[in-house]
C-alpha cells in the first residue's frame, strides 16, 4: 500500500485484510524517515527536561510582559491535541490557555473572519495554544465546502497581514503544521474507533476526509505557499512518531524564545529529519 494510490471510498476501517498492511506501512508512510518509534523511556526522560524549560518560559512571559501564540494545524489524527497537552501539562492553566473553537455561530459568521480568533489572543504574561486556528479557512473549510472560493482567496491574501499586525504589536507567533502519512492516519482512525476512551475523536467529517486526501494535500500546499513568510514562517513537523514530533516541537519553541535561565543541554538538538521550515518536509 502506497500513500495516495488506493481508493478510500471503499475502505473499511475494520477490514482484517487491510489492517495488517496499514500497520506495517504506517510508520514510514509520507516519507517518514524512521521505521520505529522513539523508545518510551528515552522519550519520557527527555520530555521532563523540556517541560521544566517550558515552566521557565511561562515565568519569563509574566516577568517580561510578553505574549505568546502557538498554533497547531494538520490533518485529522496528526497529533495536535496530544502535542498541546504535553506542552501545557505542567503550566499554570490561568496563564497558558488552550483555544479550540467550535464551528462559528450565526453571529460570528457575520463578523470579520479573524474577529473570533482575535478575541482569544493573549494578554501580557499569557501563552495561548490554538488547536486549529484561523487556518481552518485555508484547508478544512474549502475542501469540505464550508466556504466559497472567493472567501478562501481573500483569506490567503489577508492572513499574512493579520499576522504582521500581531507581530508588530509584540506577540510572539509560532505556526506548526503536523504532517502524517496516509497509512498512519488510517491506522489512528482505526485505533480511535476501537478505543472507548477515544472514540469521540472520530466523526463523520473525519471519515469523509479519507476519500479527500489529495484535495487536502493540494489545499495544504497552496496555503503554506501563500502564508509562509520570513516574519511568520510555517514549521513543518513529521509526526508519524508522536514522541519525536512532540520533543522537536518543544525544542523549536525553546530555541526561539529568549527566556531567562535557558538550559541548552536540556533542550538538546532539533532533528532536521523531523522538523524544518517551509515545505521541505511535506509528503
Amino acid at each position: 500500500m502506497t500513500s495516495g494510490n488506493f481508493d478510500p471510498a471503499d475502505f473499511d476501517l475494520d477490514s482484517p485484510v487491510l489492517q495488517p498492511a496499514i500497520a506495517d506501512s504506517a510508520m514510514t508512510s509520507g516519507n517518514y524517515p524512521y521505521e520505529k518509534r522513539l523508545k518510551r523511556s528515552r522519550y519520557e526522560e527527555r520530555l521532563l527536561g523540556l517541560q521544566a524549560e517550558l515552566v521557565k518560559v511561562l515565568a519569563w512571559l509574566q516577568q517580561a510582559d510578553e505574549r505568546l501564540v502557538v498554533l497547531f494545524e494538520g490533518r485529522d489524527a496528526a497529533g495536535k491535541g496530544g502535542t498541546i497537552r504535553v506542552v501545557r501539562q505542567y503550566l499554570n492553566p490561568r496563564h497558558a490557555r488552550i483555544v479550540a473553537l467550535p464551528k462559528p455561530s450565526d453571529r460570528e459568521r457575520g463578523q470579520w473572519y479573524f474577529q473570533r480568533y482575535a478575541d482569544n489572543l493573549p494578554t501580557v504574561g499569557e501563552m495561548v495554544l490554538f488547536d486549529r486556528s484561523w487556518y481552518n479557512r485555508g484547508v478544512v473549510e474549502p475542501v469540505m465546502g464550508f466556504c466559497s472560493r472567493e472567501q478562501t482567496e481573500t483569506f490567503l491574501a489577508e492572513a499574512p497581514h493579520f499576522e504582521h499586525m500581531l507581530k508588530r504589536d509584540g506577540i510572539r507567533l509560532f505556526k506548526f503544521w503536523l504532517n502524517i502519512g496516509q497509512e498512519m492516519q488510517l491506522k489512528r482512525f482505526h485505533d480511535r474507533r476501537h478505543d472507548p476512551l477515544k472514540s469521540w475523536k472520530i466523526s463523520p467529517v473525519d471519515l469523509k476526509s479519507i476519500a479527500m486526501w489529495d484535495d487536502f494535500s493540494h489545499a495544504r500546499d497552496r496555503m503554506i505557499t501563500a502564508t509562509h513568510t520570513a516574519e511568520s514562517p510555517w514549521t513543518i513537523v513529521r509526526s508519524n512518531d508522536k514522541r519525536r514530533a512532540r520533543l522537536n516541537v518543544i525544542r523549536h519553541l525553546l530555541a526561539n524564545i529568549p527566556y531567562a535561565g535557558k538550559d541548552e543541554a536540556a533542550i538538546g538538538e532539533i532533528d532536521p529529519n523531523v522538523l524544518g521550515q517551509g515545505s521541505n518536509l511535506l509528503d
